[in-house]
């Protein structure tokens, strides 16, 4: 099973990916991952894109491609894969049709965790940190027994500067703006799923697990 996930920054993408590769045993697949493993191997994509990377430049779509079909190629995704964070822009979504035929392969697929704008910037500003030991709250959905202070290690908690409603509005909005061809590009070819991120993460996951057991 090929799958691509997506989904708004505070959707819980990460929770259901974390979920979906533990239940279905396929690879976690993430642009970051891909990058940093195939400038580690030394990949003749991974030096291209590390030569871009030490200059400050982007890394163009034709090399991001070429790592994503050589992590592609690799053993452990013969029974499947799940894409997180790419593709981003519709080029690289038909880029990856192209790269997928070659090898074979199709997307099964498109899991959009859906969540109202509004909720997520609720989810985003609500975040607090611990100065001390890093753990992370929500004054509304995980807050600690004091407020202001760490369970785990009494240490100050706070707000970081790019959690403020300002600033997370305007990811929101880019992200929206961004996301918005490829959520079309995919529901006309059929393959998108949108999931209700606003229930429970458990009846999130539930609604995943049935989806990808054929199940709905």
């Amino acid at each position: 099973m090929n799958i691509i996930l997506m989904g708004l920054p505070g959707a819980g993408k990460g929770t259901q990916g974390e979920r979906i590769v533990e239940e279905f045993m396929i690879p976690h697949i993430s642009t970051g991952d891909m990058f940093r493993a195939a400038i580690r191997e030394e990949t003749a994509m991974g030096l291209q894109a590390k030569s871009y990377m030490d200059e400050g430049k982007l890394v163009p779509d034709e090399v991001v491609i070429g790592i994503v079909k050589e992590r592609l190629a690799k053993p452990d995704c013969e029974k499947g894969f799940m894409l997180d964070g790419f593709p981003r822009t519709l080029p690289q979504a038909e880029a990856l049709d192209a790269t997928l035929k070659d090898l074979g392969r199709t997307i099964d697929h498109v899991i959009n965790i859906d969540v109202d704008r509004s909720i997520l910037l609720d989810r985003l500003t609500g975040r607090r940190i611990c100065k001390s030991c890093g753990s992370t709250y929500h004054v509304v959905f995980n807050p600690p027994a004091q407020e202001g202070v760490c369970d785990k290690c009494g240490g100050e908690l706070y707000q970081r500067s790019d959690d403020n409603e300002e600033t997370v509005a305007t990811r929101l909005d880019v992200n929206i703006e961004q996301s918005a061809p490829l959520l079309k590009y995919y529901d006309e070819k059929g393959l998108l799923r949108n999931i209700n991120g606003q229930q429970d993460i458990n009846l999130v996951f539930e609604d995943i697990a049935k989806l990808l057991r054929g199940q709905s």
